[in-house]
């Protein structure tokens, strides 16, 4: 449950969708952030550290990619809410869809 606290901060999630499309540097991906190339090395330990992100060395530069398994640990987690979210958006469904036709019904009748 690490993942969760590493994935708090906005630039965090980025990077992880940014190491979703594939391997990066550091370069690549502080080219996407107005923040500094540091702000965004230290984002990157952060992840390394909670083991969202693994460094390998690939001559002078080192290539960042994704480790999925703090993310399936999380989406397992996660998947004890689904049934809860899933209900309440269906109920959510269902009364939109009576206020419509509430709606259609007093419109038709005034249209009379």
């Amino acid at each position: 449950m690490n993942a969760l606290a590493a994935l708090a901060d906005p630039t965090r999630r980025r990077i992880v969708e940014l190491l979703f499309e594939g391997e990066r540097s550091a370069g690549e991906l502080a080219a996407q952030f107005d923040t500094s190339r540091p702000g965004v090395s230290r984002h990157l330990r952060v992840l390394r550290e909670h083991g969202l992100v693994r460094a390998r060395e690939d001559g002078a530069r080192r290539l960042y990619s994704l480790e999925p398994r703090p993310l399936a640990e999380l989406d397992d987690w996660l998947a004890r809410y689904r049934g809860f979210w899933t209900n309440r958006l269906d109920a959510l469904e269902t009364e939109i869809t009576r206020r419509r036709r509430r709606g259609a019904t007093t419109t038709a009748k005034e249209n009379r």
